[in-house]
């Protein structure tokens, strides 16, 4: 009888205290905020390819610095400013064109980044204006008829400067942006050119806007490229708050 007794008080102690062990554990699914700091950083470098080209050519100058800031998770503020000197040696025609630019605009990446990268392909806009001067080193006058003397359109005299020339246009702008060092990163973009007003001289016309590009006097469409290193350097840095599920054993 003893024996039979201590069975069944045996069975009910093991019974209470796996009971107890699974009213003590439970399973919670918190909703939990984990802070993470997103940077929000400046990037200023120069445009290789304007030392690239007076490399190969000998009449031309430019440089370009560029520069972009980050404003939310897609969309970056973008100015470029540099300054070009270029001389036209055509069969009738010789000048030089030498000035300023400034281009203002925005870029958006269309690339997902993991946390904390800043890599990008990027479609943008920039609205850019010039100001330069223009000399006209020589010029020949073009007659269909060599038996009549005509007078020429140009009345300037060669070495005539042109001052106050100004140029405004607006860009399409598409290109990649890489990592490629800690903080340093490599970009490309291809340019879509239009103009929309000129500044020319008197009986004559801008063919060379800086900046722009070569202007042709049917077509006020151009086009351009850069190729950039710059050096992202953090300005700020941003909280964002994400929701985590988390899954925990509660043990009493």
């Amino acid at each position: 009888m003893l024996k039979y007794i201590t069975s069944i008080f045996a069975i009910l102690v093991c019974s209470v205290s796996f009971s107890q062990e699974d009213a003590t554990t439970e399973t919670a699914v918190v909703n939990d905020t984990v802070p993470q700091l997103e940077t929000f950083p400046l990037r200023i470098g120069i445009d290789l390819s304007k030392p690239l080209r007076m490399a190969l050519e000998d009449d031309y100058q430019g440089f370009e610095i560029a520069a972009d800031f980050r404003l939310t998770k897609k969309f970056y503020i973008a100015i470029e400013l540099g300054n070009e000197k270029k001389t036209v040696d055509e069969t009738q025609l010789n000048f030089t064109t030498e000035g300023s630019f400034a281009k203002l605009g925005f870029d958006f990446n269309a690339y997902e980044n993991w946390f904390g990268m800043q890599n990008a392909i990027i479609v943008g806009m920039r609205y850019g204006y010039s100001t330069h001067k223009q000399t006209l080193n020589r010029y020949t006058i073009y007659q269909t008829n060599q038996h009549v003397e005509g007078e020429s359109l140009l009345t300037q005299e060669p070495g005539t400067e042109f001052t106050s020339l100004n140029g405004h246009w607006i860009e399409v702008v598409a290109g990649i942006k890489a990592e490629v060092f800690d903080n340093v990163y490599m970009g490309f973009t291809v340019r879509l050119n239009r103009l929309l007003s000129t500044k020319e001289p008197e009986n004559f016309q801008n063919l060379f806007i800086p900046g722009f590009n070569k202007v042709t006097t049917d077509n006020n469409v151009g086009a351009g490229f850069n190729y950039t290193i710059s050096y992202s350097i953090p300005i700020y840095k941003k909280g964002k708050k994400k929701k985590v599920e988390v899954e925990d054993e509660i043990k009493e």
